[in-house]
């Protein structure tokens, strides 16, 4: 018979295992938690992702500013459609009314051929002349079906047209939407990031560049036209104004909305979006800016200010920061156009 031996313990068996596995628990929970918690960043990281989120919003912002124009040409053009389509609408239905009542009258005088008609007339002479009166009446008649026929294929078209152009009103107030929707969450997560700010880096996040600020208070306007002069002057009226996207003025702007309103307070029109501005003039280098000049920033001409000399330019730069004077060194050059 097998001798029963008791199993051997290990040296450090019972509570003091017990013991070490605890304390051995509480060591990984420590290493784990440490290993995953978010460092903090700091205010030049902050900053920064703000920047980025803000850019986004301002390329979306312009896109929204194109869409919305793209809707209200569509609606305009929708609207003239159905204007003209119910204009033609009521001179089918008179010319069918007129048709319907030369029809009617045929009918009811119908049933004898010509000859019979001869024959039984009293007043032979009479009856030629109202014959031959009656065969240029027919004329009309078949000149007004004609017309009557050409103008219901025109109503067609215009109906046609009309189906095409509500598709593309659709279409158009669908990508608004999605605009729209791009600007605000990307402007709501900047505006999350930059609580973790300090107010005292909030306020220095906010206020203008060193280089603006310390820059000299401009001097008479050189502009090269009359009108660029006047720009420059109603974008040095637009200072201290927000930034809304969207906005065109008075009370706020975005960077295409102050620019486009800069220069239709000089008499020029400009488009809306900063993508088209920076085609409606004469492209310049750097080297030929002149005050009133439009300068463009981003690799997708997604910035846009007006030049004011000495390397400046006003803008309206992002949420948060109100028309202001900057070096045009801030940002990534895209281009210049002379406006007029």
């Amino acid at each position: 018979m097998a001798a029963h031996r008791r199993p051997k313990q290990h040296p450090l068996s019972g509570r003091a295992a017990v013991t070490l596995a605890l304390a051995g628990a509480a060591t990984a929970t420590a290493f784990e938690g440490s290993g995953h918690a978010e460092p903090r960043q700091t205010a030049a990281q902050v900053e920064a992702q703000a920047d980025r989120l803000y850019r986004e919003a301002e390329v979306a912002t312009e896109r929204y500013n194109g869409a919305r124009e793209e809707v209200r040409r569509t609606t305009a053009a929708l609207g003239a459609l159905q204007d003209e389509a119910a204009r033609r609408t009521a001179r089918l239905n008179a010319a069918r009314d007129a048709l319907g009542s030369v029809a009617a009258a045929q009918y009811r005088s119908g049933g004898l051929g010509p000859s019979a008609q001869l024959a039984l007339s009293s007043d032979p002479d009479s009856y030629l002349r109202g014959a031959a009166l009656a065969d240029r009446v027919g004329d009309r008649h078949a000149t007004a079906v004609t017309a009557a026929q050409r103008q219901a294929t025109e109503l067609a078209r215009l109906r046609a047209e009309a189906v095409g152009r509500l598709r593309d009103l659709t279409a158009r107030q669908a990508e608004l939407a999605r605009h729209k929707a791009t600007v605000r969450s990307r402007i709501a997560a900047a505006d999350k990031l930059l609580t973790r700010l300090t107010a005292a880096e909030r306020a220095a996040y906010e206020a203008p560049s060193t280089a603006a600020a310390s820059a000299p208070a401009p001097g008479p306007v050189r502009a090269g036209s009359a009108r660029a002069a006047r720009a420059v002057a109603f974008a040095h009226g637009a200072l201290g104004k927000p930034y809304v996207w969207g906005a065109t003025g008075p009370s706020a702007y975005d960077c295409s909305g102050l620019t486009q309103a800069a220069w239709r307070a000089a008499g020029v029109s400009l488009p809306r979006t900063t993508y088209t501005q920076i085609d409606a003039g004469r492209r310049v280098s750097r080297s030929e800016l002149a005050p009133g000049d439009l300068v463009f920033f981003y690799a997708g001409v997604s910035h846009v200010g007006l030049y004011i000399g000495d390397g400046r330019m006003i803008h309206a730069p992002r949420p948060g920061a109100p028309v202001r004077i900057a070096p045009i060194d801030e940002m990534p050059w895209a281009g210049a156009t002379r406006v007029a």
